[in-house]
């Protein structure tokens, strides 16, 4: 059975981290689910709309992996959600994937106290948000435990790699990174 992943857009959502994320789970293979926040079209940090799979309030059950784009905006939205909160508390009840990116670890995460002691990282303006509760790496990613923390629109490839990895294995990930030719071209600019 495909794993089932939940990425949650909110108006002000990073469309680099969505959209990227979006992708490349899906050529994964990963049963990925678009869920918007109150309604089905979500308009991005930078003007791009995305139409959701479903509004986030018709979502039922438990994923495998919740995720959760950046941009400030949107991630203020997202913790303003009780729908949201209730989610995340229920996969990290169930030891699966809580996956945030940029923003959204320092005002998502760290609110409810899954950062608390924990290994992560963040976009680096916020990271005063994060270094007095958990383990603050200057990194793309960071995993601990049922946590996959990532810095912004930069290290989303990297992100997105890193939840196929989990939720899949090394060679899926190998093999999605090889198709896209993503690390192919670097430093050749």
């Amino acid at each position: 059975m495909k794993k089932r992943v939940l990425i949650i857009l909110a108006e002000g959502f990073e469309e680099i981290e969505a959209v990227t994320s979006i992708d490349i789970m899906r050529r994964a293979g990963l049963d990925v689910t678009i869920a918007g926040l109150g309604k089905e079209l979500i308009l991005g940090s930078r003007g791009l709309s995305v139409k959701a799979d479903m509004p986030l309030d018709s979502y039922k059950g438990t994923p495998d992996a919740v995720v959760l784009p950046g941009g400030l905006k949107g991630v203020q939205n997202l913790a303003a959600s009780d729908k949201v909160k209730d989610i995340i508390e229920s996969v990290h009840k169930t030891g699966n994937i809580i996956a945030a990116i940029c923003a959204a670890p320092a005002y998502v995460l760290a609110p409810m106290g899954l950062l608390n002691g924990k290994s992560a990282t963040c976009y680096p303006s916020e990271s005063d948000k994060v270094k007095d509760i958990a383990k603050y790496k200057d990194q793309n990613v960071v995993v601990d435990g049922n946590i996959i923390t990532s810095k912004g629109p930069g290290t989303a490839f990297d992100f997105a790699l890193k939840v196929v990895e989990v939720l899949r294995d090394g060679t899926v990930k190998e093999n999605v990174r090889k198709a896209t030719l993503y690390g192919e071209s670097q430093g050749k600019l």
